[in-house]
């Protein structure tokens, strides 16, 4: 009798892991938008697995949205608490850069869009109730009761959110996307241009207010106030080529977009860009080298 019982309890837990492991990409994607950390989203998702195994799953009708929840409700408390340690950081806090294949499904433009760099950086802006209205309502189109169950507020608070979050981001967010031929293009001209010198290329690809935001986290040396303007940014790359060597660029797929993994002074880097207009408007260069294991791991 005890044997069976035993066996039972397997099957039952077992069925529990299979449900959980096939919402599991989901809920990796969902917990990176709301934290911009994958290194956290997973200590989150492992959380919810436990919470998830300790559950009468039986009891639950819709796995999907219990498990939304659950890890919503994770990554708020985590993101709050995240908030302190990013405003002591030493110099800019940028998001960690994320193999796409590592970021869940990207089915639709939504998915596709809140998981691109430029988002996940401008997303820092909000309040962390506004981040996680945003990313439910925009990523996952949750509806709003559902919402506002997850994180605790009304309705109508939670329309508001939305709508704050979206005018929020919606100066600083490109509505036309290039393809992604026009970003490789881009990126190669800009790579091949700062590596040169060549200052002509780098003021036709440069928009006027372009702005360099540099992630060293005190472990790598880096610039500890963003570069603004194309005449200083310009000087700014000069300066880095004059000094440190570049090596062994390569392009990698990170956020759903084409990025540039590479070297400078023996260092790994990641460069990503942000275009509006045709020019680049935003350089993102990450050199701690805490957010960069997913890239420099698979190197060696």
């Amino acid at each position: 009798m005890g044997q069976g019982h035993d066996q039972g309890g397997d099957e039952v837990g077992d069925r529990a892991t299979e449900e959980f492991e096939r919402y599991r990409p989901l809920l990796l994607g969902l917990a990176y938008r709301l934290l911009g950390s994958m290194w956290d989203a997973e200590d989150i998702v492992q959380d919810a697995y436990l919470r998830w195994t300790r559950t009468d799953t039986s009891a639950v009708r819709e796995p999907r949205a219990f498990l939304v929840t659950v890890v919503s409700r994770l990554a708020l408390d985590e993101l709050r608490s995240a908030r302190v340690t990013r405003e002591a950081y030493p110099g800019p806090w940028l998001p960690e850069p994320v193999p796409t294949d590592d970021l869940g499904p990207l089915e639709t433009a939504a998915l596709r869009d809140t998981v691109s760099y430029a988002t996940v950086h401008l997303l820092e802006r909000l309040t962390p109730p506004e981040r996680a209205v945003f990313v439910l309502r925009e990523a996952f189109d949750l509806p709003y009761d559902v919402i506002a169950t997850t994180i605790g507020a009304t309705q109508a608070n939670c329309r508001q959110m939305y709508h704050r979050a979206r005018g929020h981001l919606a100066e600083d967010r490109e509505r036309f996307r290039p393809s992604r031929e026009e970003h490789v293009t881009l990126l190669n001209r800009f790579l091949e241009a700062a590596s040169s010198g060549d200052l002509g290329e780098l003021t036709a690809l440069l928009s006027e207010d372009v702005v360099s935001w540099n992630d060293g986290g005190g472990k790598v040396k880096a610039a500890l106030r963003p570069v603004a303007g194309r005449d200083n940014v310009i000087a700014f790359f000069a300066g880095l080529v004059r000094r440190y060597a570049m090596g062994d660029p390569r392009i990698v797929e990170v956020n759903g977009e084409p990025a540039l993994l590479t070297t400078m002074d023996g260092k790994h880097q990641y460069v990503g860009i942000e275009i509006a207009g045709g020019r680049i408007r935003t350089i993102y260069a990450v050199l701690n080298p805490d957010k960069l294991t997913r890239f420099t791991a698979e190197a060696h």
